[in-house]
């Protein structure tokens, strides 16, 4: 019973020493796309962990992604994210605010900027920083749409806690998908 298990276990690692590894594709499991030698764009790779929850490592991603293509758009509201998903507000609204002063057309960033604002309690600042970012993204969106009526619901009615408790706001990023950010407001 061992020994068929030692066999297998010495034919694996032997095929896992070889140049191809078990399969000869480039195509890694973790980074379908990427070539032996090069890296994995760190956007992507810090949204598919935002996508699954690792927001600490999806950090450690978008940094690298600064690193490799500079302080841009981008890189200033994905790491404003993270650290939004992280708790740590005063960052996150430190890069969402670099990044709308980077480019005051860019959606996302007006609106994660609008979240954190929501999170720190100030709700007339939120209020337009969602106005702004439906204005960028022409109307576009749902979720900029949904979160600028949840604010501006707030602004109205203050009081009215039971119901907005079960109202979450969203967090978008450019490309595909968005975050959902469950708010206690």
């Amino acid at each position: 019973m061992i020994r068929p298990v030692l066999i297998g276990f010495l034919l694996l690692s032997m095929a896992a020493c070889t140049s191809g590894g078990l399969n000869r594709s480039s195509d890694g499991v973790f980074a379908p796309g990427v070539a032996r030698g090069e890296s994995a764009d760190g956007l992507i790779v810090g949204h598919r962990l935002m996508a699954v929850g690792e927001y600490e490592l999806a950090l450690k991603a978008y940094n690298r992604a600064a690193a490799d293509q500079g302080l841009n758009v981008d890189t200033m509201s994905a790491i404003g994210s993270a650290n939004l998903n992280l708790g740590r507000l005063g960052q996150a609204e430190r890069w969402m605010r670099l990044a709308v002063e980077e480019d005051p057309t860019f959606p996302p960033a007006w609106n994660n900027l609008g979240v954190i604002l929501m999170e720190r309690g100030e709700i007339g600042e939120a209020s337009e920083v969602f106005r702004r970012a439906f204005a960028a993204d022409s109307g576009n969106s749902d979720e900029i749409r949904d979160n600028l009526r949840l604010a501006l619901a707030k602004l109205e009615n203050p009081g009215n806690t039971a119901e907005q408790e079960n109202q979450n706001f969203n967090l978008i990023r450019r490309g595909a998908g968005d975050f959902v950010l469950m708010s206690d407001l």
